[in-house]
């Protein structure tokens, strides 16, 4: 079963923005918050891996694939920032862009371009 870029994008990205987000429970001063970071990383996987995917179907190549995720995944981590503030610049950045980069090469690698009708004239 091959599945197409964006929802290979969209269950890659969910599964490891939910794994971002249980990784909180590994930093004892973000418990009472743990609600919210592991909404907030679930969310920002959804949305980078669909949009991630959505790259991955127009764009053909492998770098230019893994280097949109990180963009991608990127600016999104950085509306996290701006919501959590600029004490966890770093714990959110470095994780958001890794979800990035292994989006953008997995739905490049095994992701499925969608079938092209054509119409016979």
């Amino acid at each position: 079963m091959s599945l197409t870029k964006p929802v290979l994008g969209l269950a890659l990205g969910g599964i490891l923005g939910l794994l971002d987000g249980l990784a909180g429970f590994l930093e004892p001063r973000l418990a009472p918050l743990m609600v919210s970071v592991i909404t907030f990383s679930l969310l920002k996987g959804l949305v980078s891996g669909v949009a991630i995917g959505y790259v991955a179907q127009k764009v053909h190549s492998m770098v230019l694939g893994t280097l949109a995720g990180a963009g991608i995944a990127v600016a999104l981590s950085l509306l996290v920032v701006l919501h959590a503030g600029m004490a966890l610049f770093w714990d959110i950045l470095l994780p958001g862009m890794l979800l990035g980069v292994i989006v953008g090469f997995s739905t490049q690698k095994f992701g499925r371009s969608p079938l092209t009708t054509s119409t016979a004239k």
